[in-house]
């Protein structure tokens, strides 16, 4: 069964690190009953740079409650409540390699579309306190993903996910994170994942320039 086990807001908030004050929205908490979703995030919640956050492309952001396992693990004696890394929605029976790009679900009475992994960035090391957090996430391959808006509505922690559709061109999130961190000449799957619809143009630009060094 795939469903929301926990849907997380917050709005930006001022904190130090590095001796630098720093406005973030990483500080998620989970809220209990339903919340509007819309185009670009949903009622309470709120990004802090535009320029790297939030938008169209990235209104929700996903991250599979499996994973917390694993970080336990890793991270030992660190306490992992639902929303410590940032998500809108901990999920469960959502995963990387099983998640396609354009892949579109109904949560609630939203329908939501997939299209793009999350990239850390020093924010992550914020929260965690401490910046080694960054290369280790996405070493892991347990990054999440973002949803766009295709309908706006109430969505609920508890609410199921049901898969309605995918792309003709198939690509999974995992793929996506092995081709931007450690397969970048695999021309094959560069060609593809420029080919996926779904897939935002700024990912697309970055696939095609580093096609283009692999064939010069």
């Amino acid at each position: 069964m795939m469903r929301i086990l926990s849907l997380n807001v917050g709005l930006p908030r001022e904190v130090t690190w590095q001796g630098k004050l720093v406005t973030t929205g990483i500080f998620k908490e989970p809220v209990n009953g339903p919340v509007m979703l819309r185009a670009l995030n949903l009622d309470g919640d709120q990004q802090a740079d535009l320029t790297v956050h939030g938008g169209v492309d990235k209104a929700v952001y996903a991250y599979p409650s499996e994973h917390y396992s694993y970080w336990r693990t890793e991270l030992p004696g660190v306490d992992l409540p639902w929303s410590m890394f940032g998500e809108n929605f901990t999920t469960e029976g959502l995963f990387e390699e099983t998640v396609y790009i354009g892949d579109r679900f109904r949560i609630g009475e939203t329908e939501v579309i997939v299209t793009e992994p999350r990239m850390p960035c020093y924010k992550l090391g914020i929260k965690f306190g401490r910046a080694d957090i960054i290369k280790r996430f996405l070493a892991s391959l347990r990054t999440g993903f973002y949803f766009a808006v295709a309908r706006e509505g109430m969505v609920s922690a508890g609410d199921a996910v049901e898969f309605i559709g995918r792309d003709q061109q198939e690509i999974s999130v995992a793929d996506i994170i092995r081709l931007y961190a450690f397969e970048r000449r695999d021309v094959k799957g560069l060609r593809r994942a420029i080919g996926v619809e779904a897939l935002p143009e700024s990912w697309k630009g970055y696939f095609q320039h580093q096609l283009e060094k692999q064939l010069t």
